[in-house]
């Protein structure tokens, strides 16, 4: 049984690229360490221009800083969402913040793999432009069962394009726990 996710949104436009994620200024805080990665998500969106994050001509901060996470559940951006360079450490923190799904346009390759692979937070992608149908702290719900999106004001639903193959190793936690389950590897992987 695949999760539901609820909560509220977060609205991101196009080419959010890594950087803006985590700034690179970030990176030498240790992710092995759970009090350090806490402190990635307590970071994350923080490379975010202005006049591009929250609700259109001002910012809404993504982060409650009495909690240091965010109480969004759920981020809709445009294309191209996690561009730049490849670095992990980007949907690592949007987990760490507390994001349980991203829906966007499109994903930078590279940053889809990473987002599966560590099984952060299931990265799917809309034929919609979500940005015209949902505000900034709109509450919606994400069916990861029924690939759908809805509105929780106005009821609206919006398919979601089907993970393939993915979807079992973004369910399942990450590249290492599917090969664990899947005795793909053997004695070779990491210890949990």
């Amino acid at each position: 049984m695949r999760p539901i996710i609820t909560g509220l949104v977060y609205v991101l436009g196009d080419d959010v690229d890594t950087d803006q994620i985590i700034p690179a200024r970030h990176l030498s805080i240790p992710v092995s360490d759970p009090a350090s990665r806490r402190r990635y998500g307590a970071l994350a969106l923080s490379g975010v221009p202005d006049g591009q994050a929250g609700l259109p001509g001002g910012r809404v901060p993504f982060i409650d800083p009495a909690t240091q996470r965010s109480p969004f559940r759920i981020i809709l951006a445009g294309r191209n969402f996690g561009c730049g360079s490849s670095r992990e450490h980007a949907p690592l923190s949007l987990k760490e913040a507390g994001i349980g799904a991203v829906v966007a346009l499109s994903y930078a390759r590279i940053f889809f793999r990473n987002a599966i692979d560590g099984g952060y937070f299931p990265p799917f992608e809309s034929a919609t432009a979500l940005g015209q149908a949902f505000v900034t702290g709109d509450e919606a719900v994400v069916d990861c069962e029924k690939g759908e999106l809805v509105h929780q004001a106005t009821g609206a639903r919006f398919a979601l394009r089907d993970l393939g193959p993915a979807a079992d190793i973004a369910f399942l936690g990450g590249i290492f726990p599917y090969a664990r389950k899947h005795r793909l590897m053997g004695e070779s992987l990491p210890p949990e």
